[in-house]
């Protein structure tokens, strides 16, 4: 092999394993959001957060970062590797509710949780007397995987759209401009969707009232819109970094 055809395949290789990291936070990220979910709320200053929702705004942080190293089909093939994983779980958690569980005298006592009265479950039934402990996470997360797919396809696709709609129209200038604008503008969509469709039954059925629903929304949508803002230093320091490591030049905009 030639020195020049060695330092392409080191090249190639460094390339790959950097978007190989990217794609893995981003997966790693989304899958939090979905296996733990909706299953604590936490305060964080005036907001009241799922805690599944702290690791997602890292996956419009790695969607960006792939968008302005790779390329708009790079990115749009880790989105849909992403959505597919999204499949996968549910059809596992599917799964798992689906086969019989083993008899009473079989399994330990943790999986079953006394309860002391009627407990609402988010899927939109009613648990009384005790519960099985994986009933309880399908019954917590089934919907908020489902619904995080509806805003998964809304929002990625369209943070990567929006995210070479500024990129072309500022000529490739202005990182900040189209790191923001596009992750903040994706970040609304997603906050509705998955907190109408995550509640949506709760709601229609009374136990929630409107205000709240409000409030989730909001509170979702401002913790991703600082997050946003503040990664805005980490981008132009990884770009920064990452380009002439791996050697990427900028596209020429006329």
């Amino acid at each position: 092999m030639s020195d020049s055809q060695q330092i392409t395949e080191e090249l190639r290789e460094r390339r790959e394993f950097v978007f190989l990291i990217l794609a893995g936070f981003f997966i790693c990220s989304m899958t939090l959001l979905n296996v733990i979910g909706i299953t604590r709320f936490v305060q964080l200053g005036p907001m009241q957060l799922a805690v599944g929702v702290l690791p997602y705004p890292l996956t419009f942080l790695c969607t960006d970062l792939v968008c302005e190293l790779y390329g708009k089909r790079r990115a749009n093939r880790m989105v849909t590797v992403g959505l597919i994983l999204n499949f996968f779980i549910l059809a596992v958690l599917y799964l798992g509710q689906l086969v019989p569980a083993v008899g009473m005298e079989s399994r330990p006592p943790w999986q079953d949780i006394p309860l002391s009265g009627e407990v609402g479950l988010p899927n939109g039934t009613v648990a009384s007397g005790s519960i099985e402990l994986f009933g309880l996470i399908y019954a917590t997360t089934s919907g908020a995987v489902f619904a995080s797919m509806l805003a998964y396809v809304a929002a990625q696709y369209i943070d990567v759209r929006l995210f070479h709609f500024w990129k072309r129209l500022t000529k490739g200038k202005h990182l900040w401009l189209r790191n923001n604008f596009s992750t903040m503008m994706s970040q609304l969509v997603d906050s509705f969707m998955v907190i109408s469709v995550t509640f949506g039954a709760a709601f229609l059925r009374g136990e929630m009232a409107l205000g709240l629903l409000l409030v989730l929304m909001f509170n979702n949508y401002l913790f991703k819109f600082f997050a946003a803002a503040l990664d805005t230093p980490l981008v132009y320091f990884l770009v920064w970094k990452l380009k002439p490591y791996l050697q990427i030049e900028d596209q020429k905009y006329e």
